[in-house]
């Protein structure tokens, strides 16, 4: 027999083992080369896209992300491979097989796998890369969809690169091998294990860390941003660690000491084993909860930006249409009475209309000159009635100021401070007592940063103003706004040119924020698809690692009486706790990061988040039944 004939006669016997890490491959290739095969697609490198070269820059970043990844899981996957077959090794040596031969037997393996991986990847690449270029159009809107192109540049990138990432991590792996006497590989399964010991303040500082986290992550703003990201980062890092190899250890000792639960049903063997596999595996799990977290933080960052798109451009633009127009009775931007008969011949209706009359004021700070439209109180509070928000008052005298824009989630400031301006020439004095982020009428003029003041402040200081010296903000509400795009080219059309920054609309900002968060949800999908398989892959095969002593404690068990349903329930329980603590780990990790994209956007991403945690629950639980049953079906065939 050869040597290649030896290997591929292991990789047959060991499939069970190399299916996860071969299909997770698979997938990498996959995902790799339909990257690449739209990143040098001769209709994107030649400009004939739209909006081609932004999405061949992210996908490109795309690739860097993934080979990073795939060499990580790679090289995890087949240093495991190698430690978990320590017995297998002691026995060819013992049969005269050198340590050369076994480097080349490995070797061989390692490059069988990974060559019809690399196969297998680009074939499935190639099959389903014209549905992704069809994806691509769709969210582009393209008049014409990109046509299907085999790239010989991303055939022979993906291939070469894998092969070279493969063939270096397989000489990496077998250079390993070392020397190592033969009783002490066979014994390598049979030596006994320590019994697990942790630190109580090891145990102490877990806790303080994931409290210290969660505290900052739910009250991070944008202002807390910075401060407080790579803190954030640190804590949760060091008390997930510590949170397998230490803090799981506590709790599983502690439900020994409980008589009741510890000694009801198979609760003994199942939490005594547990004990053993989770100091075992705290490190793998540890790396699948912060990968989780990754995995469900970024998918729900996506999904939150792509869903949440028209409730962003409504906080960001009150009205569908707003014009300001210089003059009380001016319209030099467009005259109303045509837009609405555009409107009306489009098929549009208009929900509501505002016009808000307001007084320039000027205010010049020490370094700089700012602007603001002095505004009636009752007017504005019309215009709040009309968008769903409520009431403001201000005391005669003071005032209010507006920043138009939503930063740092929203909200309103205490401020206190005195402001003097000058209004037509004359000074003028007010109190503001607090800004408030977002307004309810037009958040694109040079006069957005409103003052309101009290009708009777506001009544005295306008009279002082001549009407081609106001400034009319108009809003228009209109129904199905989102497909009105050709309307609103129309519209602009018919604007001056000199007139154009007085004409604001939410619809080609949304259009346009549209695209790019449903393009970075598509192919954000893919990567955290590719995260997620990898993380389940690692879980599965540190599984059937162990498989060997596992069989061996139920053969012995057996013969003192442990039932066959016994056994299924202490599997059960066992591997359900090895693949969905590290999942929900990962979720309440996400929970605490999703409120600091809540309060960075000020909006509600509880939906949007359980929609995605769902998701992934969904996918987990379909792995973890997949490797239950044939986990059970390999502990059984012999045991029973």
């Amino acid at each position: 027999m050869t040597f290649r004939r030896l290997a591929f006669n292991n990789m047959r016997g060991n499939w069970h083992q190399y299916g996860a890490f071969f299909l997770s491959s698979v997938f990498s290739v996959m995902i790799f080369y339909i990257y690449a095969a739209f990143i040098f697609h001769p209709d994107i490198i030649n400009g004939h896209i739209e909006a081609g070269d932004g999405v061949r820059m992210g996908l490109i970043a795309c690739e860097f992300i993934i080979l990073i990844f795939s060499f990580l899981f790679i090289w995890y996957s087949t240093s495991a491979f190698i430690n978990s077959r320590k017995k297998e090794f002691g026995l060819l040596t013992l049969f005269g097989m050198t340590r050369g031969q076994m480097k080349r037997m490995v070797f061989y393996e390692n490059m069988i796998v990974s060559v019809v991986a690399i196969g297998v990847g680009i074939g499935c690449g190639l099959l389903f890369s014209k549905l992704f270029f069809m994806a691509i159009g769709a969210i582009l809107r393209l008049q014409r969809p990109i046509p299907f192109h085999i790239s010989s540049q991303a055939l022979l990138l993906t291939a070469v690169g894998f092969f070279a990432l493969f063939l270096f991590i397989t000489l990496l792996a077998v250079f390993r091998i070392r020397r190592v006497e033969i009783v002490d590989l066979l014994k390598a399964s049979k030596e006994p294990k320590r019994w697990p010991l942790h630190s109580k303040w090891l145990v102490v500082l877990t806790a303080v860390c994931l409290a210290l986290c969660y505290y900052m992550a739910y009250t991070m703003t944008m202002y807390s941003f910075v401060l407080f990201f790579f803190p954030i980062l640190g804590t949760v890092i060091v008390g997930t660690y510590f949170l397998f190899t230490q803090a799981s250890v506590a709790i599983l000792k502690a439900l020994q000491r409980n008589k009741g639960i510890y000694y009801k049903r198979t609760n003994l063997i199942t939490v005594s084993q547990l004990v053993f596999k989770m100091k075992d595996n705290a490190r793998i799990l540890f790396m699948v909860s912060i990968l989780s977290a990754v995995i469900l933080t970024a998918s729900g960052t996506f999904y939150v930006f792509d869903q949440s798109t028209k409730q962003q451009m409504r906080l960001n633009f009150p009205q569908t249409i707003n014009v300001m127009e210089k003059g009380l009775h001016a319209h030099r931007v467009i005259d109303p009475e045509w837009m609405k008969e555009v409107l009306r011949r489009d098929g549009l209706q208009i929900q509501y209309e505002i016009a808000i009359v307001g007084v320039p004021m000027v205010v010049q700070e020490k370094f700089r000159e700012r602007k603001f439209l002095i505004v009636s109180i009752n007017d504005y509070n019309d215009a709040l009635a009309k968008i769903g928000q409520p009431k403001l008052e201000v005391e005669p005298g003071h005032a209010i100021q507006i920043y138009p824009y939503i930063a740092g989630g929203g909200g309103s400031t205490p401020l206190e401070k005195t402001v003097q301006g000058f209004v037509n020439g004359r000074p003028i004095e007010m109190i503001v007592d607090r800004e408030i982020s977002g307004t309810a009428i037009g958040p694109r003029f040079e006069w957005s940063f409103l003052m309101l003041v009290s009708e009777g402040k506001y009544e005295e200081t306008i009279r002082s103003v001549p009407d081609e010296n106001k400034i009319v903000i108009y809003g228009y509400e209109v129904k199905h706004w989102e497909n009105m795009a050709p309307t609103i080219e129309k519209l602009k059309a018919k604007v001056p040119e000199d007139e154009q920054v007085n004409f604001s609309s939410r619809v080609e900002p949304y259009i346009e924020l549209k695209q790019f968060s449903s393009l970075t949800l598509f192919i954000g999908i893919f990567v955290s698809v590719l995260f997620f398989i990898a993380s389940g892959s690692m879980i599965y095969f540190k599984l059937f690692t162990e498989i060997e002593g596992d069989r061996e404690q139920f053969k012995a068990l057996t013969r003192i009486g442990m039932t066959s349903k016994e056994i299924r329930r202490v599997v059960t329980a066992q591997i359900g706790i090895i693949f969905f603590v590290p999942c929900i780990v990962g979720i309440i990790h996400t929970i605490f990061s999703m409120k600091s994209l809540s309060n960075l956007l000020a909006i509600d991403v509880r939906n949007y988040a359980i929609v995605v945690f769902v998701a992934f629950l969904a996918m987990q639980t379909l792995y973890f039944w997949t490797a239950r049953k044939t986990y059970l079906r390999r502990i059984m065939r012999e045991t029973v």
